[in-house]
């Protein structure tokens, strides 16, 4: 079931679908951060139908072929930052046993991703109309968009449990029944 030709081909189609979600991004720039969510998910199930070495090699793959074929660099680069690593990283996350001691990570996780991609998008790609956004908030804008930010994953990461759950008792299950 899982000979190199399942994983070639499931690792095809994913990486397809995660190309056509951030091709997406740039054809409808209000969901730029929504579909790189779901590109995100997509890496999940390669995870679980092959394993996360695979995904990761997935995950590569997709990001480099984002920032060629997608209008919107922001979305690429906030699909390699995070949004494209995260639900495979989940996976080992998930087995450190004290609750607390995983939220922490979840959390240094993202906030270490996402000022990072920040940083890059500000003064590596020039992309400055991010720094004027923040100064319609205050003094206090940078601080105000990162609790928020970290708030969205709070909901991200529930929706990615959300997800798993639905794609292992519903879906899977169905795949493999017809094998």
């Amino acid at each position: 079931m899982k000979d190199i030709s399942y994983r070639v081909a499931l690792g095809g189609i994913i990486s397809a679908l995660c190309l056509v979600t951030m091709f997406l991004a740039g054809v409808i720039p209000a969901l730029y951060l929504v579909l790189p969510m779901i590109a995100g998910v997509l890496m999940m199930i390669i995870a679980v139908e092959v394993n996360k070495k695979w995904a990761l090699l997935t995950y590569v793959a997709v990001g480099m072929l984002s920032m060629f074929i997608t209008f919107d660099k922001e979305a690429a680069l906030i699909f390699i930052m995070f949004f494209g690593h995260y639900p495979i990283l989940r996976f080992y996350i998930e087995r450190i046993k004290p609750a607390l001691i995983r939220l922490l990570i979840k959390f240094a996780v993202f906030n270490v991703c996402i000022i990072a991609y920040f940083y890059v998008t500000v003064y590596i790609f020039g992309l400055v109309q991010m720094l004027e956004e923040m100064d319609e908030f205050g003094k206090y804008g940078t601080l105000i968009m990162l609790v928020f930010a970290n708030f969205v994953f709070v909901l991200y990461d529930y929706n990615l449990d959300v997800c798993y759950k639905l794609y292992r008792k519903k879906i899977m299950p169905k795949f493999h029944n017809g094998r």
